[in-house]
Formats: C-alpha cells, structure tokens, sequence
C-alpha cells in the first residue's frame, strides 16, 4: 500500500512540477528528471486525500531542513507547496521558490546614486535614445552587460600584485598558460586583451571571403567580425529555442539543419562551426552534453574544425550537471574537461567567467594553425606571452577561472538569475524562460505587441528602465541584429524582439533586483503609451553601440483598442 501510495505521489508530483530527490553524496546538485523519489512518508500523510493537500495548503508551515542534507534546496510554485513542506520529512525538494544566501560576504563597496527623474531624461534625450551613450555615473543599477563587470574576490586581488609585466615570458603568463591547460585541455594558449580580439585572430586566418559560419547562434561581435571578413554567419538554434515553454537546453544546435546544410552545401564552403555556450542571443540557454557531442562526431565526419565561443563555460557546465542525466555527482571540473575534449579549439571573453575586467584567450591543439595566430597576434595585439594583457591582468585570470568552478559559487549564481527572472515575471514582464545563466530575457515584442519589429520594440523597453528608474540594459532585438540583407536589398528583423538584463557577477544584491522588478512593474502599467524607435544615423556594423535614434511620431504607433 505504502510504495502503491509512493508511486502515486512520484507521478503526481512530476506532473504539478515538482522534483523530489534523495540527497546521496557531498556536493550532490542535481536537478534530475530521472531521480528516485526515496522518502519517509508520515503516517498522517496516509490519511491525506487530494481534498485534505488543497485545504491545508492555505495553512502551511515553514519547511522543514532536512537533517539528511546540508545543501539548500527550495520549494517550487506548486499549489501544493504547503502540504508537502509538512509532510515530507526526508530527502530534498529541489525547485526555485528560495535562492541560497550568497557565499561570500563584502569587503568594498561603491556609491550609486539615482538621478531624478528630470535629469534622467535630459540624459536619454541627449544620448540619442541610445543607452551606450549614457555615461556610468548616470546609472543606477548597471544591467548592460556581465561582462568585465564582476567583483573581484580578495584572492585575485592579491593575484594582482605578483604581475610580472615583462616583455617576454614573464611569469604571470606562465600561471595562466598552466591554468588554461589545465581546465581547458588544450596545448597552445594565446592571451587576448578581449573575446572579440580572439575572433578577429580566427576569421582572419581560417575565413576565406564567402565561406559560412554554422552556429547555435552568433553573438554580435561574433558575427560582425565573421561579416567583416568576408564571410556569412548562419545560425542553426534549435526549435525548442523558439518555444515559450521552460524546456532544459535551448541553446543547443539543430544538429538536423548542420548536417543538412553541410550536405547542400558541401564542406569546401564552411570555414568552421561554433558553439557558443552558453547561447547569449537565445536567452543565455546552456547547450546539453549530448548536443555538444553530436555536433562534434558531425564536425569530424566531415572534416570541419569545430571551436567554442566559451564566455560562460562554467555557468553551462553547472546547467549540465543539475538538468542532464549522468552528470548529477560530477564536478563542474570535469563536466568542463569533458566538454572541451569534443572540440578542437575554443575562443573566449573571460571577462565573464573568467571573473576579471579584462582578458580572453586562443586554446587550440593544432601547432600550424597556433603558429599562424601567433603572427597575426604579434602584429595586432602584443608578443604571444602577453597578447594585449599586463601581467596583473593574467595574474587575476589565472584566479578567476579557479573561482569559477566552486560549485557554492555557481549555485548562488544560477539562483540568483532565477529569482530575478521570477520577480520580473511577476511584474507582468513576458520572459524567456526557463532564465539562462547570467540574465534575464524579457520578451519586448510580446510585451509590446502594438510595436513593430521596424521601430524596436526592446528599445522602447530598454529607454523607458532607464527614464523609470535609471536601471541601463541591453536591447537584444532587431536594433542589434537586423539590418540590410546585402544579396537581397531587404530588411531584416530578429527572430526575437529581446531585452537583456545582465547580472554582473558578485555584485547585486537581491535589494537592487527588486527595485528593478519595481520599476518594470510601472512599465507594464502604461506600456501602451510607449513608442517605438527609427534610426537616424548607424554604422556597417555592431550599429547598437554608435547609432543615432529618435522616437516615432505617437500617431505612427497603432495602439491596440
């Protein structure tokens, strides 16, 4: 009767969107849908029925810790949270109602001040409507971007006085060589002052003028510096990318349209494929093991290099290790070892999880190509022992990308972004969901239908935070990645009107989130006033950063009746 009962429950409480799992080993982060419900039922919970779960919800009592498990664990948004905080006694109910405190307390601090709402409008109006015109000190809370935004920890400070700047071979370098070697698993390793520098080094060299570039999808530098070469970015998302459902992995790559497109147009006319992990322009969704896996054996089917945009490695890795089945008592370390063993290079901004204001790298096997990038770098960047770095700046990279892996670390990280994401969601923001690793993705087309793709939904988004509450973010719609089709003389628009609210790492507190929440919540109240954008003056590319704007005439706005 009793495992009759504890079937039952398991099923019932797969379907309201509850996981329940035995809390096994140390350090045991696991999200799994294939976990064993194992717990001790009450015997009052044996005389519970369905009708007595519903009523005694409403007169629920804090949860009860579970003595079996250190690690914190949260209760989801179920109705029948109440209920189950009483009765289930053993194990761990793992969801996302509560995020744990952070790990790690603050050493410094810097002022911020909110202008008035007067001023703060003098300030849009006189940057063009454009948020990268804005200067820092006329920000309040600094959403633009997670990158070379984080807080340094008093380890990588430290780090910062053992930087050895010599010319050559110094060894701050070294540390960061050995480090890169040691997590990436690649043999060569060339610094860059940024991510951009390492994609400018590799399309300069391998790109020849029209070849393709397959990705899940292109960032913005990525795919401008792949334009500026002389060459044609393609993004392959997966379909669950476009859904509206909180599916694990919708970053991953549609491995049927690669192969597809590799067959129609033959392996002499793609220069490479990327994986960008995780998948910034589709919401900061991680990609699975298994995907990475399979579009590597494709990549080495048909003899094509395979490389990795891999900015927030650790995030994703922490993404695989609690959603995808096998990984659950692995370490980040591995779960990372593992994912760059598919790939034969990999580029990267590590100022994201690299934990640092500056800094990227090359890592790469092959010696010819390391070679013809070291040549290149010495004429664009710096000798190939510091690449455009000072020795400090290796110094805290070799640091960060330790700190990184802590899996405390990335589980406040991850929890965070999804208490953000809830808080706006509950202000009447449409979001992407489920919230990816470094940001929230709010939906600006949806948000405002009555706006068309031609006039930036997602700015009219990101200009009325700033005016509302001095909050800066990052429009990630048509502005950033539409434009002219060059063969076709046509407009082209985003798949998705975005908005991105970055979190920089170590920061924010979750007061600073909520005052954000806040403020969308009065956007939302009159976000059929809002207008839509047109640009007055843009550049050939990345025109999101220096382009002129002006808002569209009221009348031009249909609002909806």
């Amino acid at each position: 009767m009793v495992h009759c009962l504890a079937a039952s429950l398991f099923n019932t409480l797969r379907v309201i969107g509850i996981r329940i799992c035995w809390a096994r080993e140390p350090g045991y982060g696991a999200r799994n849908n294939t976990a064993e419900l194992s717990l001790i039922l009450c015997p009052e919970w044996l005389t519970l029925s369905c009708h007595d779960i519903c009523e005694q919800n409403s007169q629920s009592s804090q949860p009860r810790v579970s003595q079996a498990s250190s690690k914190r664990r949260h209760l989801s948004h179920s109705p029948y949270t109440g209920v189950i905080r009483k009765y289930l006694t053993q194990g761990e109910i793992v969801s996302k109602k509560r995020q744990p405190a952070e790990p790690y307390r603050i050493k410094a601090v810097e002022s911020i001040k909110l202008l008035s709402r007067h001023e703060r409008e003098q300030r849009i109006v006189a940057a063009n409507y454009n948020i990268f015109k804005i200067d820092a000190a006329d920000i309040y809370i600094d959403l633009l971007t997670d990158s070379g935004t984080a807080a340094m920890s008093n380890r990588q400070w430290a780090a910062l006085m053992l930087g050895d700047e010599s010319y050559a071979g110094a060894r701050s370098f070294r540390r960061f060589e050995r480090t890169v070697q040691e997590i990436f698993g690649k043999k060569y390793v060339l610094p860059c002052h940024q991510g951009r520098v390492t994609e400018n080094l590799l399309f300069s060299t391998i790109l020849k003028k029209g070849q393709f570039v397959p990705n899940n999808t292109h960032f913005d530098t990525t795919k401008g510096n792949c334009l500026h070469k002389g060459g044609i970015p393609i993004d392959l998302p997966c379909k669950e990318s476009l859904s509206d459902e909180p599916l694990p992995f919708k970053g991953n790559m549609d491995t049927e349209r690669l192969e597809a497109f590799i067959n129609e147009h033959g392996t002499e006319s793609i220069a490479m494929v990327i994986m960008t992990i995780t998948n910034n322009t589709i919401g900061g969704q991680p990609v699975s093991m298994a995907n990475i896996r399979e579009v590597s054996e494709i990549c080495k089917k048909h003899g094509l290099l395979f490389y990795y945009d891999c900015a927030r490695f650790a995030e994703n890795a922490f993404f695989i290790k609690r959603d995808e089945t096998g990984y659950s008592t692995r370490s980040i370390r591995e779960i990372a070892a593992e994912m760059f063993s598919y790939c034969d290079g990999a580029m990267m901004s590590a100022k994201k999880d690299g934990l640092a204001n500056m800094g990227g790298f090359i890592a790469l096997d092959d010696e010819q190509l390391y070679r013809k990038l070291a040549e290149l770098l010495i004429l664009i960047e710096g000798f190939p022992t510091y690449g455009g770095l000072a020795g400090r700046d290796m110094d805290i990279l070799a640091v960060g990308l330790e700190e990184v892996m802590d899996f405390d670390y990335l589980d406040f990280r991850i929890e965070q972004v999804a208490y953000f994401a809830r808080k706006i969601k509950e202000a009447g923001m449409p979001i992407i969901e489920p919230a990816g690793g470094h940001a929230v993705f709010i939906d600006a087309g949806r948000l405002l239908d009555h706006i068309p793709a031609n006039q930036f939904p997602g700015q009219g988004v990101a200009v009325e935070l700033y005016t509302e509450g001095g909050i800066r973010v990052s429009e990630i719609g048509s502005l950033m990645f539409g434009g002219v089709d060059p063969e076709t003389g046509k407009e082209q628009f985003a798949s998705k009107e975005l908005v991105r609210l970055a979190l920089p790492r170590r920061v924010f507190t979750n007061s600073h989130l909520d005052f954000v929440a806040e403020v969308a919540g009065k956007i939302v109240a009159r976000k059929d006033e809002i207008c839509g954008y047109k640009i007055v003056h843009q550049s050939e590319f990345l025109r999101h950063f220096t382009c002129d704007l002006a808002k569209c005439q009221v009348e031009t706005v249909k609002v909806k009746s």
